[in-house]
């Protein structure tokens, strides 16, 4: 007599983390990667682009503080990684989510690994803030090209101003439709927590500890996510 294999041992896609979890944890990492880049690298971002082009803005005005050339570099590195995503998409597009999200999450993490590394063994080299621009840029336009074509409601990962408007038009003091409410309630916070975390360690151990870090979870999500939501 035979036993039956429950679905989600036969499917290889259901096996790990779901991924809102998994892009939950990324969003927190978001939060880690602008608190190293905006207060440790020049007031710039690396994962929000919005703010960049705004940051981009400040600096051709000569608002002082800010860098043309680290704000481009930023935007430059991050556009190559958003291609560089756009390909791997149109080339592993049809295969499963489990996958293309594993593969982007192990590409992070050896960015991100990478800028760790840099940072504790060059902290004062000149090069050294570009490198760490230029790599998490890159790190986070790949990540956000895959989860763009993942299409994962709600789940930006980076970017809260679409998330925050349906939380609070679709709320029930608007039109009480925010049946995702929770998911979008918990990205923000991911954001908030990340940044927040992010700060605190730039500011007592420097932008080494938190890339360390990133880069550690980013690795851990690259083994554990799974295709399902």
């Amino acid at each position: 007599m035979t036993t039956a294999t429950p679905p989600a041992e036969r499917d290889p896609e259901t096996r790990g983390l779901r991924l809102v979890a998994v892009l939950l944890t990324s969003t927190v990492v978001s939060g880690l990667i602008d608190a190293v880049a905006y207060l440790g690298l020049g007031r710039v971002f690396t994962a929000n682009m919005t703010g960049n082009v705004v940051v981009l803005g400040f600096a051709a005005a000569g608002a002082p503080g800010f860098s043309v050339p680290y704000t481009v570099t930023s935007l430059a590195c991050f556009l190559l990684g958003a291609v560089a995503g756009g390909r791997a998409a149109a080339r592993f597009g049809r295969g499963s989510r489990r996958r293309r999200a594993r593969l982007a999450l192990a590409a992070e993490a050896a960015l991100v690994g990478t800028c760790a590394a840099v940072a504790f063994a060059r902290p004062g080299a000149a090069g050294t803030r570009y490198a760490l621009i230029a790599l998490t840029a890159l790190a986070m336009g790949l990540r956000n090209a895959t989860v763009r074509k993942l299409g994962v409601p709600d789940l930006t990962t980076t970017v809260l101003t679409m998330t925050l408007t349906a939380l609070a038009s679709e709320s029930r003091l608007g039109d009480g439709t925010g049946h995702r409410s929770p998911r979008r309630s918990a990205s923000a916070l991911a954001m908030a927590g990340g940044a927040c975390l992010g700060a605190w360690l730039v500011l007592n151990h420097g932008p080494a500890v938190p890339l360390l870090l990133a880069a550690l979870v980013s690795g851990v999500l690259a083994v554990l996510a799974s295709g399902r939501e």
